[in-house]
């Protein structure tokens, strides 16, 4: 083997790789905020409309909550069946056992789940968390058995967990990431406290 000239060339060599220049400038250049801005406002309106709808209903949150949670996951469970059932046993065992006797819980944690959510992605406040934790919700409702939006709001919602460093720059993240930090580099407000 020929020895490497270039750092490029030596990282290569010791099985380290660089992205390519058009990832680098999409997850961790400013310049591509703008692209994560119409994304991330997108996505958070869409969870804040649903989540909105739910917080006002009764069968969500108020003195029939968890109607409409159970209801949702009894047709989840109707679709186990067959020779290619749309619910995984596995999934159906969590609905069974843990979903449907906590209804009312569910109802509540999904209906203010997504208004959070969406404030979250709107304002461009914890973009990464909060995406991710849309992601979650909607991979929930893919294994129920739900599609509509939900393929598609969860690759937005992933990106956005892929391009947290620039997601929330048009937002509070520009000022809360380096405020606050991340569990492995402590922010400014936290420096201090040293």
């Amino acid at each position: 083997m020929k020895p490497a000239r270039t750092v490029e060339g030596i990282k290569q060599q010791h099985g380290v790789f660089t992205e390519p220049p058009v990832v680098r400038w999409l997850f961790s250049d400013t310049r591509s905020a703008w692209i994560w801005l119409v994304l991330r406002v997108w996505l958070g309106w869409q969870w804040l409309e649903a989540g909105l709808k739910k917080v006002g209903n009764p069968a969500w949150t108020g003195d029939q909550a968890g109607a409409a949670v159970a209801g949702f996951l009894k047709g989840a469970l109707a679709k186990t069946t067959g020779e290619h059932p749309d619910v995984p046993a596995w999934y159906a065992w969590f609905i069974e056992r843990v979903a449907l006797p906590n209804a009312p819980i569910f109802g509540h944690l999904v209906a203010y789940g997504e208004v959070l959510i969406g404030v979250a992605l709107i304002l461009g406040l914890f973009t990464g968390i909060a995406a991710f934790a849309g992601s979650f919700m909607n991979a929930n409702f893919l294994f129920a058995g739900t599609v509509s939006m939900n393929p598609v709001m969860f690759i937005v919602a992933t990106w956005l967990v892929l391009a947290w460093r620039v997601a929330g720059w048009y937002g509070v993240d520009r000022w809360a990431l380096p405020a606050l930090g991340t569990p492995w580099q402590p922010g400014a407000v936290f420096e201090r406290r040293r």
